[in-house]
C-alpha cells in the first residue's frame, strides 16, 4: 500500500505541475488546445489570471512532493492528506463551476490517492 500511495502522490504531483507549466507558461498555446471553449482573443488578456491559478497548482504540487520526503509515516500520510484534499476540493468546485470532465481528471486521481495513502 505504501509504494502505489506514493505512485499515485507522485502522478497528481506531476499533473498539478503539467497545469503549473500549461498555465504560468503555456497559457497562450496549450491553454487554447486545452480550454477550447475559451475565444481565442481572450487568452492574451487572461494569462496574468491564469499564471495566478498556476501558481496555486504549484503550491499543491509541492505540497504533495514535500509528503513524499517526509520521513515519518504518520506525519507524511496527514501532509498527502491535507493536499490530495486541497486538490479532490479545487477539482470538485471546478467540476461544478467550469467544466464536469475536471472531476475526472483532477479530482477523482486525487481521491483514489487519498484512499490508499488511509489505508496505508
Amino acid at each position: 500500500m505504501e509504494l502505489i500511495s506514493k505512485i499515485l502522490i507522485t502522478i497528481v504531483a506531476l499533473e498539478h505541475l503539467y497545469i503549473l507549466y500549461m498555465e504560468m507558461f503555456a497559457w497562450e498555446t496549450l491553454g487554447k488546445k486545452t480550454f477550447r471553449t475559451i475565444p481565442a482573443e481572450l487568452f492574451k488578456s487572461t494569462k496574468s489570471l491564469a499564471a495566478n491559478q498556476g501558481l496555486y497548482n504549484g503550491f499543491l504540487s509541492a505540497g504533495l512532493i514535500w509528503s513524499l520526503f517526509i520521513a515519518d509515516k504518520a506525519w507524511s500520510g496527514n501532509v498527502a492528506a491535507f493536499f490530495l484534499g486541497c486538490v479532490i476540493v479545487a477539482g470538485i468546485y471546478g467540476a461544478l463551476s467550469a467544466a464536469r470532465r475536471i472531476f475526472f481528471v483532477q479530482a477523482l486521481p486525487a481521491i483514489i490517492a487519498l484512499v490508499f495513502v488511509l489505508l496505508r
